[in-house]
């Protein structure tokens, strides 16, 4: 890929611009990244979704799926991998596997914004089988390679990708797949984008995993259907209850016991759509132990009681069933 469009910056590394280069990486990348945990639903392929400032998960950061990050709001600093540069609205970077990112936007303090970003996030599995399925599918592969370094996508690719995007944040069905697609589609066609991390640059997970915190985040997510007490885990990353809690919402941007909640009633809604359990086995398989805890955190996370939600589940998909098409079908075969 090209590297032409690539900021010409000053390298004489004495002036004030290059001083508060230096500190910009330091900052960015001294500090060890934090692991997010990407919950994509279970009868979905991918995860899109939006997000303001300031955000939980604004912060140095990486995770195992590939991520494509639009900006729709605001300017500032971005840091990808070794890389730092400016953004502005229509900015459309496309992350590769545990390549660790950030987007701080230039507010006012105490200033907030409803919309940042749109987010899209996907595992390597489900690519793969998709081009396994789908062999046209291929021209993707070298995007994905690229995107180990992250990928800049040109500001006329950005606005193109924008009304895709946001249509996603609302589709159902197989018209997220198709939208899917068209977004590739358009990437792929891209001209010129640009490698952002430098050639010599490689994330390593491994020594990412090394940190306190994703020692712990990594722990809450292998044994959310067991008892997860806030004491064992301060003792788990090294600190006192007191540091733990601090350091815990200042890297997740919730309490321990929220996020924990919030993680367990995601898990509970998959398996209330799938239908298998009742709500009772569910409760205590997802880590709660006693029914009206689960219910009053379903209902304070959710609006409405597990089985209600299940309710609502189970009318959506049985709406499928109510179309012209499948009355049609009924008809045919009658």
């Amino acid at each position: 890929m090209s590297t032409s469009q690539r900021a010409t910056v000053c390298q004489c590394g004495t002036c004030s611009s290059c001083r508060a280069a230096r500190i910009d990486a330091r900052r960015a990348n001294i500090v060890q990244p934090d692991l997010e945990l990407v919950a994509v639903p279970r009868d979905e392929s991918f995860k899109v979704w939006s997000h303001g400032y300031p955000y939980r998960t604004v912060r140095w950061h990486f995770h195992p799926e590939y991520e494509i990050h639009l900006i729709t709001s605001t300017t500032g600093k971005y840091f990808v991998g070794d890389h730092i540069g400016s953004f502005t609205p229509g900015n459309l970077v496309m992350m590769g596997r545990n390549l660790p990112h950030n987007w701080v936007s230039s507010v006012q303090p105490g200033e907030r914004v409803d919309e940042r970003c749109l987010v899209l996030q996907f595992d390597a599995e489900f690519v793969t089988r998709a081009i396994q399925v789908f062999p046209e599918l291929k021209r993707v592969e070298a995007l994905l390679d690229a995107s180990c370094w992250g990928v800049l996508f040109s500001a006329k690719t950005g606005a193109a990708a924008e009304p895709i995007m946001r249509e996603m944040l609302g589709a159902q069905g197989i018209r997220r797949i198709t939208l899917f697609l068209a977004l590739f589609d358009l990437l792929v066609q891209s001209v010129a984008p640009v490698k952002l991390a430098s050639a010599a640059y490689r994330a390593d997970p491994t020594r990412y995993a090394e940190t306190r915190i994703n020692h712990v985040l990594s722990y809450i997510g292998k044994n959310l259907s067991q008892e997860l007490r806030e004491t064992e885990l301060a003792e788990l990353a090294g600190q006192s209850v007191s540091a733990f809690s601090r350091y815990f919402r200042r890297h997740t941007g919730v309490p321990f016991v929220q996020y924990v909640n919030r993680l367990r009633i995601n898990l509970a809604c998959q398996l209330l759509m799938s239908g298998e359990l009742n709500i009772t086995d569910i409760c205590y398989q997802v880590g709660f132990n006693n029914l009206s805890n689960f219910n009053r955190q379903f209902l304070l996370l959710k609006g409405m009681s597990p089985s209600r939600w299940r309710a609502y589940q189970q009318l959506n998909a049985a709406s499928e069933a109510q179309s012209p098409l499948a009355v049609d079908a009924l008809e045919t075969s009658g």
